[in-house]
């Protein structure tokens, strides 16, 4: 388990590099990271947990509109969205099916995984706030 001075010092690199491309690459996989680590103990990752909220927020829903609402092209929405039907978090939906869509909504066990890891997304989202603040990447 990587601690809050190891994550600081993750995100005190990205400071060292003059390189905007990197640096923004290096943030991001810090951030990621601290959100994995604080959702691990539920079996989720930052990225499964993310996709799951929003679905939760607009279910029924549809692939297409996923993909909109998080700017990720199809390939990427279906590589993320298998993961989570495979761990049957989502199914598919009759409610606004049509020829041409197939809606998606969260199952009782992915209703029950976003209440139990919410307290932990949201410690996450907490130390990430107090640590781009201690580096300056956010005012305070």
């Amino acid at each position: 388990m990587s601690s809050a001075s190891e994550e600081s010092t993750a995100l005190g690199e990205v400071e060292s590099n003059d390189n905007v491309l990197m640096r923004t690459r290096r943030l991001s996989r810090a951030v990621t990271e601290i959100y994995d680590i604080k959702l691990r103990p539920f079996g989720v990752s930052a990225v499964q947990f993310s996709l799951l909220e929003m679905i939760g927020r607009m279910e029924p829903t549809t692939r297409a509109a996923i993909a909109r609402k998080q700017e990720l092209d199809k390939s990427t929405l279906t590589r993320d969205l298998k993961s989570i039907f495979l761990e049957g978090w989502v199914k598919e939906v009759q409610e606004r099916a049509n020829g041409r869509s197939r809606p998606i909504a969260l199952t009782k066990a992915g209703k029950q995984l976003l209440s139990d890891a919410q307290s932990a997304w949201l410690a996450a989202q907490d130390e990430v706030k107090f640590l781009l603040r201690k580096q300056g990447f956010i005012a305070e």
